[in-house]
């Protein structure tokens, strides 16, 4: 008995590829403006916050599918953003970037793991082409999608150099 193989349509409106919402804070403006450069260049929607209060307004108006997030803000501490997030019930994923020690940021990803938010982290100065290769995994993740992007290997070096020229 031969068996054929049933010919799967995608319904374009199942597999529409939205973009990810996204929120960053940052109070440095020149990294606020690369992380919503690279972000923007790998689809997603962006809104900004160069604060902790601003941060908690957006959070508390708009939901967002991912946050990153700094660390250290001038007038605030990154983990109480973390603290709202999952007060609020947050699903999302966060990227925690910090130029503090990797102890400091591993520390901040765990306790927020602990509130229930899947948590990433990348150090100060963020490599962009790493930060865009995450939220392409994010987008994947949200979609059903298996990540197409990996860590090392041949074909994370083509993925890493295309992402790197673009910026």
């Amino acid at each position: 008995m031969v068996m054929v193989a049933e010919a799967h349509t995608i319904d374009p409106k199942v597999d529409a590829r939205l973009p990810l919402r996204l929120l960053v804070v940052d109070d440095d403006p020149v990294q606020l403006k690369m992380l919503e450069h690279a972000a923007r260049l790998a689809g997603c929607d962006v809104i900004s916050a160069a604060s902790h209060q601003e941060a908690i307004r957006c959070i508390e108006t708009s939901p967002f599918d991912c946050v990153i997030l700094d660390l250290q803000l001038e007038d605030g501490d990154g983990i109480d953003v973390c603290r709202i997030l999952a007060q609020m019930n947050y699903t999302g994923s966060t990227i925690i970037i910090s130029g503090a020690d990797a102890a400091r940021r591993s520390s901040a990803r765990a306790y927020a793991r602990r509130m229930g938010i899947e948590t990433l982290g990348l150090p100060k100065p963020v490599d962009l082409a790493s930060l865009r290769i995450c939220l392409a995994n994010l987008s994947k993740d949200l979609r059903g999608l298996p990540a197409v992007h990996a860590w090392g290997g041949t074909a994370s070096d083509q993925v890493i150099g295309y992402h790197r020229t673009e910026i």
